[in-house]
């Protein structure tokens, strides 16, 4: 889980912006994308994780603006189970406002049923807009149960995200857009998005650089920042225009090597490996609380470090001994990579030999920054 800005009021970039809680708890995709990685979807955060995740927040003092349903599927793919998520999080949490982050299948014949249930508002993710660039992006696209052929499907969700816009302003539905650019795939549709989703009644739109790979070996090359900006400056023309950061909330910094951190944990003999806590593997990106996997990285025989295995982790809602299990399956561990983490459980781990380090960054960036690499690239262990 991670927490990211949504946009208070329809003021410029980086306005005032409250703290949503993303909570994935969606188990059904309704799409993939072709840079995802991943065949299969992370697993869904159950009710009970969740519910025990935002107490806790709440008890430590955190502000939480809102609850966002996002990922790792669709929303709208299980309407039935978010139906009954969304009324379970009012009836807990009645003064903190609802959202759903959802590429737009079925929202024009739902948006009552979320107004009903609360729904304040509705990110919609909306990446192009155009069947062409849509069939570039997706490999599937799945409108309804059955498989669809993608240029029918593209042509489905375009008219599906446009009427679901104008069903959402009519059940009084605030309407976010987040558009996710892809170098030389989208990045020339992003003004064009702006047009339409403004014209339908949209109220903001955020932007996002794409990460991911285009094959197994090759990665998807990062939008510079300075595209980035000149694309939200073409957006803002047509519509608010607000930062989605990819690290709201910042952890503890990791020095890297150029740095010289003194700080930095390091492998021993008896503790050789590295556990991270991620949902798409390429960030850390999950609070310990919610985690039920934990990535395992470690050095080769050469020296050289890479993902060894996953290890499962207790499910949530076990208590303090679920700390205890944790420490003895990452007894090989010398430190552990999280988004966030309570004070408890990180002095637990602590007591046992594993340090908890907070931080929202790139998996393999730093991991190779723990075992002494960094920009000049990966170093043999020592």
């Amino acid at each position: 889980m991670t927490i990211i800005p949504f946009p208070e009021t329809k003021q410029g970039c980086c306005g005032k912006i409250p703290q949503w809680l993303i909570l994935p708890m969606a188990p059904q995709a309704a799409a993939r994308l072709r840079f995802c990685g991943e065949d299969k979807l992370p697993q869904a955060v159950p009710l009970r994780g969740a519910l025990t995740w935002i107490a806790d927040l709440l008890a430590l003092g955190n502000e939480i603006g809102g609850l966002d349903i996002h990922g790792p599927g669709d929303p709208l793919a299980t309407v039935t189970m978010t139906t009954e998520i969304l009324a379970v999080l009012r009836e807990q949490y009645p003064a903190l406002p609802l959202g759903i982050t959802t590429l737009g299948l079925g929202l024009a014949e739902h948006a009552g049923m979320l107004a009903d249930q609360g729904v304040a508002r509705v990110t919609l993710l909306v990446d192009a807009v155009t069947p062409q660039t849509i069939k570039k992006m997706y490999t599937w696209i799945r409108p309804g149960k059955r498989n669809t052929p993608l240029a029918e499907a593209a042509e489905i969700l375009i008219e599906a995200q446009a009427k679901g816009i104008a069903a959402c302003k009519a059940a009084g539905i605030a309407v976010s857009i987040q558009t996710t650019v892809y170098g030389g795939i989208n990045d020339q549709e992003v003004e064009e998005i702006a047009r339409r989703v403004s014209a339908l009644g949209a109220e903001s739109m955020g932007l996002l650089p794409g990460k991911g790979w285009l094959n197994k070996e090759e990665k998807l090359p990062l939008v510079s920042e300075e595209t980035m900006a000149a694309l939200a400056k073409k957006a803002a023309q047509q519509i608010p225009v607000v930062c989605l950061p990819e690290q709201a909330l910042r952890g503890e910094h990791l020095p890297s090597a150029e740095e010289g951190g003194m700080g930095v944990p390091k492998p021993t003999t008896a503790r050789p490996n590295v556990a991270v806590l991620s949902a798409n593997g390429m960030d850390i990106d999950l609070h310990l609380g919610q985690a039920i996997k934990a990535l395992i990285y470690g050095p080769r025989e050469d020296g050289l470090a890479c993902l060894l295995e996953t290890r499962d982790l207790p499910e949530p809602g076990s208590g303090d001994s679920r700390w205890q299990q944790v420490a003895e399956i990452l007894a090989d561990c010398f430190v552990l990579l999280a988004a966030s983490a309570g004070q408890k459980p990180r002095e637990v781990l602590g007591r046992h030999g594993l340090t908890v380090l907070l931080l929202e960054d790139n998996v393999e960036g730093t991991v190779d920054v723990l075992y002494g690499g960094g920009k000049k690239g990966r170093k043999n262990m020592k």
